[in-house]
């Protein structure tokens, strides 16, 4: 028997993953008042790996968020790492939706999970549906983007309860064996230059700035940007916390660099914002960030070919599961082709820095 075949015969099944009965139960217990109508809810899509789900009384609306169905390592879908930084960040100048509630207990969705408020606005995830927006409008919002980016790493971890939450020294190192050991992980197949470059990497390892809390994914697809009252398009909410740490904050900008580089190939199932009229050079971005948060941004073609190298060794990592016939939707069958495109972005960047 499953949790949703008992109790309110009337009640609506929901989407996989969010028995909305039980959901309710949970509500009502630890919030009550908070809903006061039937719940109906649904998967919102986009989302890379943790799940997330639109829910509504028809009065008030919430995001919900768990792991993946099935999931194994927990340390990989944290909802309690996620909810203590969002929750450490409302109320700064970060715009982050606001937490209601963590519930660590698995009984009541088979995951644990934590609520949030639902919070109007796009991610936007191509040059196409950025381009709607207009050249001036375009402009604004990535260099909002970027002031965004320089108002997270200008909190300071302490004052928000947030010394402890990781372990800055030596974290430019750590990622980068990290990643080394994804990549052997992955290894299934001849990557010229994807050894050359991680070397390259590991010894030209940059003194880091002081830590900061880092995002970790922060690219323009995982912020909401809407109207501001005097019409001017803003960030209104960072989502995705999930890869957050205290680190070298150079690491956001890097990867927030690559995204706004032009890949180079317009039908690529992996892309970039860069082609909207009126999308900010990558340049500029790294100008305004250093003029904004006083950090040198001297060793950026170390941090820029590092996101490349990231990336690459995801996208192989993707590929090696589709040739296992392990990925369920389409696209992935060209994953593997884009990934010398990677690794050549990776090592240009890095020589010609």
């Amino acid at each position: 028997m499953t949790p949703s075949s008992h109790g309110n015969p009337e009640a609506p099944a929901g989407p996989e993953g969010l028995d909305l009965e039980r959901l309710r139960g949970h509500l009502d217990r630890v919030r009550p008042g908070l809903v006061t109508g039937e719940l109906t809810g649904r998967l919102i899509e986009g989302g890379r790996s943790n799940l997330t789900y639109r829910v509504t009384d028809g009065t008030g609306r919430w995001v919900v968020r768990r792991p993946p169905l099935g999931h194994v390592l927990a340390t990989a879908h944290d909802m309690a790492r996620e909810h203590r930084v969002i929750r450490a960040l409302h109320g700064t100048a970060v715009p982050v939706p606001e937490p209601l509630l963590l519930c660590e207990d698995p009984e009541v969705l088979g995951a644990p999970f934590y609520v949030m408020e639902y919070v109007d606005g796009t991610p936007y995830r191509t040059a196409g549906q950025l381009a709607a927006l207009g050249p001036d409008r375009t402009r604004r919002a990535v260099l909002g983007l970027v002031d965004t980016l320089v108002d997270l790493h200008a909190v300071d971890p302490a004052e928000v309860g947030l010394a402890d939450f990781g372990w800055p020294e030596g974290f430019l190192d750590r990622q980068l064996r990290r990643w080394g050991k994804q990549l052997d992980a992955s290894r299934s197949r001849e990557l010229p230059g994807i050894d050359e470059l991680h070397g390259a990497l590991g010894r030209a390892l940059p003194r880091s700035p002081a830590p900061a809390v880092v995002h970790g994914d922060f690219r323009l697809d995982n912020v909401l940007i809407a109207a501001s009252p005097a019409g001017h398009d803003t960030v209104r909410a960072v989502l995705d916390w999930e890869m957050s740490t205290l680190g070298d904050p150079l690491t956001d900008l890097g990867l927030l660099v690559m995204y706004s580089s032009d890949l180079g190939l317009p039908e690529s199932p992996v892309s970039t914002t860069s082609g909207a009229p009126g999308h900010p050079a990558p340049g500029e971005l790294v100008e305004r960030y250093a003029a904004r948060s006083g950090r040198d941004t001297a060793a950026i073609a170390w941090y820029t070919a590092f996101a490349w190298f990231k990336l690459a060794v995801i996208l192989e990592g993707i590929h090696y599961r589709y040739t296992l016939g392990r990925t369920v939707g389409t696209g992935f069958d060209r994953i593997g082709e884009l990934v010398p495109v990677f690794i050549e972005h990776g090592l240009t960047t890095l020589q010609e820095g």
